[in-house]
């Protein structure tokens, strides 16, 4: 029965990040839209879109590029299945940060290879981005997230989830420097304005996606779709004390809408910018919410 039960909680977090996930990922499209004065698609068109291109054939680039994209959804599946959605958790005890971590970077490395086997330049250039930003926003937020597990000497997501719900305040409130460093970063994860390098339509036409079509590009915005889901999970989860099934989604909204909006109204960096913007303020806030968690200053 133990099997069946964990089988059943991986299910339940794989169709909600899938259903919530691409729902939330429509009203986000028609939110950015009414704020530039448009109209914008239906809530549902990412559903359409998805189903649409998984029922189409189409072009490979040969099997390190199949292997690749498969390497890549399956990877963010794995990280997903040991994310906790509040209280919903799939394997108790192993919802471990060092675990969902070292999972993730499977993912990555997998979109890099499919990107690259294609041997279009534009997706080479748009990996090469990708990985060079992921230099400028990894490092502070992991000295962030580092802080909160030295602090509470565990790096148990749902224990730091327990810990927050016993003391009656949330993590932003008691870490303020480290929530805004992670809110930052967050930006730059889920590819929003201003880090959108990697992508970029307009310079190199779309980036590691420009060979995608059909089924391909379908299981790739399930990949994006997952990985924005473990990302702002993780947010939720660190900085804003989880909680129940519906209070997780419900902050799940409220951050997720507010990097839509941040998004909507913001130009893009230049990859250069984006990296030393990251490596001069945020990081210098970084280490400023370590020193101080270190010797116990907190609220």
């Amino acid at each position: 029965m133990t099997g069946v039960a964990t089988v059943g909680r991986v299910a339940g977090i794989l169709l909600t990040a899938f259903f919530f996930g691409l729902t939330f990922e429509g009203i986000g499209r028609k939110i950015t839209a009414r704020i530039q004065k448009r109209y914008g698609p239906p809530w549902y068109q990412n559903f359409i879109d998805v189903f649409k291109t998984l029922t189409k054939h189409g072009w490979t680039h040969g099997w390190i590029f199949d292997f690749g994209v498969l390497m890549a959804l399956g990877g963010v599946i794995a990280t997903l299945s040991f994310v906790p959605l509040g209280n919903l958790v799939a394997f108790p005890g192993l919802d471990n940060f060092f675990v969902i971590a070292y999972l993730f970077t499977v993912g990555a490395l997998g979109m890099a290879m499919g990107m690259v086997g294609t041997g279009n330049p534009w997706a080479s250039v748009g990996v090469a981005r990708a990985l060079t930003l992921m230099l400028g926003y990894e490092v502070p937020f992991l000295i962030v997230i580092t802080s909160l597990m030295y602090y509470y000497k565990t790096g148990n997501i749902s224990n730091i989830i327990m810990a927050q719900a016993q003391s009656g305040q949330w993590n932003i409130v008691k870490f303020p420097i480290g929530a805004l460093v992670a809110l930052i970063s967050l930006q730059g994860m889920l590819g929003k304005e201003p880090f959108e390098a990697p992508i970029a339509p307009a310079e190199i036409a779309s980036g590691p996606m420009v060979e995608l079509s059909a089924k391909y590009m379908g299981l790739l915005m399930l990949m994006n779709t997952f990985m924005e889901f473990i990302e702002i999970s993780l947010f939720v989860n660190f900085f804003l004390g989880g909680g129940n099934y519906f209070e997780f989604l419900l902050k799940y909204f409220i951050v997720w809408t507010l990097a839509v909006m941040i998004s909507a109204v913001l130009p893009r960096f230049r990859i250069e910018q984006a990296v030393a913007f990251y490596w001069t303020v945020p990081i210098l806030l970084a280490f400023l919410q370590a020193f101080l968690v270190v010797n116990g200053w907190v609220f």
